[in-house]
């Protein structure tokens, strides 16, 4: 597939480096942790000196081996370890431990939505490889450059896309769907800004009608989803512009500027990069069994896409409230309880992604450490939807519960909130509010229906929300009709 504009088309393909949550890192003990001090959590296997030898992790293989399963791709029986030899002053080893001609997957898709439609990225490959140190470049100063080689030999899934992405959009789209699938499993935190999800783009840019590709260009530094984006866009118009103008696009390497929102080139890659890979003779073939494969297979979560074709259909909420909803898994959990309790999934998705994000936006937390727990909102929402009490005043009584952990009866019980339900105090307040609107009225009577939500609101309000809103509803839409009471 591929992205068209104005006479020209992209191609674009992704290649996804994830930091998987182990204890250790992926061939020593060292601790697999971030921000601890600079160099601290080193050993002579990381640091590659003399005589040490690697031992692989299991569990950074069965993150990978879920991974492969819920894309739908093949776990390899036998999958060979690597060396891929480059020089750089973060690689103290100077070559880097990968997987090349036979990784760990093979094959696999992704499903996006956008727009009510579905898509399916193909995936080409993901394996496991250890990650390299980081450099510090010093902007001001003496211009030297630090290195922090705690990082080294921290596990990573590195995900191959197929060149399937038609635009930078679906890029934007399929990058956030694989950190949700990520972080269902419990495999990868995602979180770029701590480089626990990295992404480079290769794309290309050729005339309509052109068979082969054009000149692919690699983007690297791109610290976030938007940025990916951003990237793209600016490469597509980048590369248009060159060939409108019958120059040349050069096979190069680019370092995206998130702050200026343009490219530097970095290195021309004329040829493919040799990067003499042999297999690490430190290192088994890593043999996995079927019934290892089946006992993974079983583990599996509910998966993103499943729950949010779930959630649609068995709760019959939109596509938007279904997406919000499963940002998270907590977040899915919490509410199915809520809408559980309360019987009414539609409310309970409205109260959750108005009241409940707005509290966990405004503090800074996150669902697991919201004070209101899914059965208090649940009887509250319960409580709205039997027509006990307002949804004005169950504003009031939720703002209440998230500070003090109450729950709704106690509240209700301590501040002596009664529901209005005297039928002709309700009566005689709709007769107030028609007699103050009385051309409203006569609008309504010739058939403005839309107006009865203006007279329900009038009324709550001269209640102060006290009054029962189904109450409400029945005996004002007698009155209007004219069967007064």
């Amino acid at each position: 597939m591929s992205f068209r504009m104005d006479g020209y088309e992209c191609i674009i393909g992704l290649e996804i480096h994830a930091q998987l949550l182990t204890d250790s890192k992926l061939f020593c003990g060292c601790k697999n942790s971030y921000g601890d001090t600079p160099n601290a959590r080193t050993c002579p296997v990381c640091l590659g000196l003399p005589g040490a030898l690697p031992s692989l992790n299991v569990r950074a293989v069965e993150h990978a081996v879920k991974m492969i399963l819920a894309v739908e791709g093949k776990v390899n029986g036998r999958s060979i370890f690597a060396r891929k030899n480059y020089f750089y002053p973060d690689l103290p080893k100077g070559y880097q431990i990968s997987q090349y001609e036979k990784p760990l997957g093979s094959g696999g898709q992704i499903r996006i939505e956008s727009g009510g439609k579905k898509r399916f990225i193909g995936l080409e490959r993901i394996h496991l490889e250890e990650d390299a140190g980081k450099s510090f470049h010093q902007a001001e100063g003496n211009g030297y450059t630090n290195i922090d080689l705690n990082r080294c030999g921290v596990p990573l899934m590195e995900i191959v896309t197929r060149p399937d992405i038609s635009s930078p959009r679906e890029a934007h789209l399929l990058l956030d769907r694989i950190k949700l699938i990520m972080r269902y499993l419990g495999i990868c935190s995602g979180d770029m800004e701590k480089g626990a999800l990295r992404c480079d783009a290769n794309i290309s840019v050729r005339p309509d009608g052109q068979a082969e590709p054009g000149t692919k260009v690699e983007l690297k530094n791109i610290n976030s989803f938007r940025g990916v984006e951003r990237a793209l866009n600016y490469e597509i118009m980048r590369q248009k512009s060159l060939l409108e103008k019958g120059k040349r696009v050069i096979q190069e390497t680019r370092l995206w500027d998130e702050e200026n929102n343009l490219s530097h080139p970095m290195r021309t890659k004329e040829e493919t990069q040799d990067y003499r890979y042999f297999p690490e003779p430190d290192l088994m073939p890593l043999d996995i069994e079927e019934d290892w494969i089946k006992k993974a297979s079983g583990e599996l979560c509910e998966l993103p896409a499943e729950k949010l074709d779930r959630f649609m259909d068995e709760y019959r909420i939109p596509e938007y409230d279904a997406f919000i909803l499963i940002s998270s898994c907590e977040l899915a959990n919490y509410f199915e309880d809520v809408a559980r309790i309360s019987a009414s999934p539609k409310l309970a998705a409205n109260w959750i992604m108005t009241e409940v994000l707005k509290v966990l936006k405004d503090n800074k937390i996150e669902i697991d450490r919201f004070k209101i727990g899914a059965k208090q909102l649940g009887v509250l929402i319960k409580k709205i939807d039997e027509g006990s009490i307002s949804g004005k005043i169950a504003k009031e009584i939720f703002a209440d519960m998230a500070l003090s952990s109450e729950n709704a009866e106690t509240i209700i019980g301590r501040k002596g909130i009664i529901q209005l339900t005297d039928v002709e105090t309700i009566a005689g307040t709709i007769r107030e509010v028609m007699k103050e609107n009385e051309e409203n009225v006569r609008l309504y009577q010739n058939g403005k229906s839309k107006l009865f939500g203006y007279f329900v609101g009038q009324v709550m309000a001269k209640t102060k929300g006290m009054a029962s809103p189904k109450m409400v509803n029945k005996l004002l839409k007698d009155m209007l009709d004219g069967q007064e009471t």
